[in-house]
């Protein structure tokens, strides 16, 4: 009675705790909450403040900037694509390639795009032959580039827009397929199809927000509509397309976030940021646009198994590179984070249980439920060790990985793999190692493969295979 007493008020004090957090943290998401609709409140009233380009402005601004484009511009591949040939019968090369370029561009630097691009347009030279590729491919082609959402939509796009017939040649008809957004549509109607529109990215917010000395939250609805429509007004008529890429082009060399080069900036004399600046020593130009505060990064935690198949029974197998031997893979699921990419099974695990038997227990658990993989008992275990952590940073997330390798031979062979109904519910495949290295997978996975590849390096150097010697044979007399 007395032991059942204190577990109740054990319970009780669980339940008040339990209670108090839920109470802090909704007060924190309201105080958040009404941060954010000040936040709002203050970007409106400032966007308010700033001034359209009269018609003279943007006349001296387009044809500074377009002069100094012409002499200065980076020869870029794409855009040899997109300067070619005029005629109606080469529209859709030329937005096929600012497309695939476009996208590829999206948070990630020029040098490695340009490599990137090159190899993508050497296997699927037109939109015809994307369409006919496999996401398989797309994503082998892709890897390393991040963000592999872009690659599926890009598939998706290229095969819908081949089934209707006709690439769009409109802002409001490109919006129409799927994963192209407002600044891929400006950037493909302007540049492939001479639509006076404008477009609107990281570099434009940041030109743009020079040559008005706009101090509003740049992430705010309402500034970025103001953007939006000053860079309308900006956007010459004759030549859109060349104008959209001068000024991006301006935004990604002179007038960088850190280190602006005011004194050869062909539009300085307009920006009323390096006015400021030298009229007060309090105020410089990298003030604009306003420095907005990331979004904490989510903490996930994860075990990754390395499970590799092999044929034998001890460790010398591992040495032996004429043995057979698979790693398992895993496809993710069609939707979220990486979706539809290979990677080495994985199971989250909750930030309090880091310890190594409680991960081994969830991998088991696993790997006996989708794979029929009951370790110990249908398998043999030949190694099983902890390799390392591994932190894998993505926009949003933080992912700590703790990673293991464990060799199994399977008393049934390969064929017991997957004998279970839980197996229909994923996609999987073994491969060997010469695959993994021509494979799309993830740079998270390849470092976690790295790290295997390096442990096995390690573990020869200090114990190499021993060869046996052959009994010399005996001479006959």
């Amino acid at each position: 009675m007395e032991g059942g007493g204190r577990r109740k008020g054990q319970d009780r004090k669980v339940k008040r705790l339990r209670s108090s957090n839920r109470g802090a943290k909704k007060q924190q998401q309201e105080e958040e909450e009404k941060g954010e609709a000040q936040e709002a409140t203050a970007a409106a009233a400032a966007v308010k403040d700033v001034e359209d380009f009269t018609m003279e402005e943007s006349q001296r601004i387009r044809g500074s900037l377009l002069r100094w484009y012409d002499e200065n511009h980076r020869v870029l591949p794409w855009r040899t694509a997109s300067r070619s040939d005029h005629r109606k019968n080469n529209d859709e090369a030329r937005a096929y390639a600012v497309w695939v370029s476009e996208v590829m561009l999206q948070q990630t630097r020029v040098p490695t795009v340009v490599a990137y691009y090159n190899r993508w347009m050497a296997k699927w030279p037109t939109l015809h032959h994307l369409a006919a590729a496999s996401q398989e491919e797309v994503n082998e082609m892709w890897a390393g580039l991040g963000y592999y959402r872009r690659a599926r939509f890009l598939l998706e796009g290229a095969k819908s827009i081949v089934q209707e017939g006709e690439f769009p040649r409109t802002v409001a008809a490109l919006r129409g397929v799927k994963g192209i957004g407002d600044y891929t549509a400006g950037a493909i109607a302007s540049i492939a199809f001479n639509e006076v529109v404008p477009v609107v990215d990281g570099n434009v917010v940041r030109v743009i927000s020079r040559l008005k000395a706009i101090s509003a939250n740049p992430k705010e609805a309402a500034t970025v509509k103001s953007f939006w429509k000053l860079a309308g007004q900006l956007v010459d008529p004759s030549r859109p397309g060349d104008f959209n890429q001068a000024i991006m082009e301006l935004g990604a060399t002179l007038c960088s976030t850190t280190n602006p080069a005011c004194s050869t900036c062909p539009i300085s004399d307009q920006c009323r940021a390096f006015l400021l600046s030298r009229n007060s020593e309090t105020v410089r130009v990298t003030d604009y646009p306003t420095k907005v505060a990331k979004a904490k990064q989510r903490h996930d935690f994860a075990a990754v198994c390395v499970v590799q198949i092999v044929e034998g029974s001890d460790r010398e197998v591992l040495k032996d590179s004429n043995k057979k031997h698979a790693f398992l893979l895993v496809k993710r699921p069609e939707e979220g984070l990486l979706a539809g990419l290979w990677e080495f099974p994985s199971v989250l695990l909750d930030e309090e249980r880091m310890d190594m038997g409680t991960r081994r227990k969830a991998m088991d658990k696993y790997l006996k439920k989708l794979f029929n993989v009951d370790v110990g008992r249908n398998c043999n275990v030949i190694l099983r060790e902890d390799i390392g952590e591994y932190v894998h940073v993505f926009s949003h997330i933080r992912l700590r990985m703790y990673i293991e390798l464990l060799v199994l031979s399977m008393k049934g062979g390969l064929n017991l793999l997957g004998d279970d109904e839980d197996h229909s519910k994923i996609s999987w495949k073994c491969v060997d190692g010469s695959s993994i290295d021509s494979m799309g997978l993830t740079s998270g996975v390849r470092k976690v493969y790295k790290m295997i590849q390096n442990f096995k390096q390690k573990q020869m150097s200090e114990h190499p295979i021993r060869v046996p010697r052959k009994k010399a044979k005996r001479s006959i007399s």
